[in-house]
């Protein structure tokens, strides 16, 4: 029994495009998580120094972090959304 997926594929013309900036993004987040990994090896009694409310570098660095990957995911949707759409709009005047 052959199951077919439940939507229909269509060709992605951006598909190049999003990963290409994935793969920008993703070494974008590794660039700023080295920092962190960085000063947990090299200067450990940094991460306790209090910065914000009590909290010390490595919670907020730790919290930032976790933000920024989300922040990535939404504009990586944001810019690939936009993309398709553009790109599907060249495909449909052609």
């Amino acid at each position: 029994m052959l199951h077919e997926p439940a939507v229909k594929q269509e060709k992605d013309n951006a598909s190049d495009w999003k990963s290409k900036l994935g793969i920008k993004l993703f070494w974008l987040y590794c660039v700023i998580y080295m920092g962190f990994v960085g000063i947990a090896v090299f200067a450990t009694e940094l991460m306790k120094t209090p910065v914000l409310a009590g909290a010390n570098l490595a919670i907020v660095y730790g919290l930032a972090l976790i933000v920024f990957a989300i922040v990535l995911g939404l504009i990586y949707n944001h810019l690939c959304t936009k993309k398709e759409d553009e790109m599907n709009k060249k495909e449909e005047a052609a």
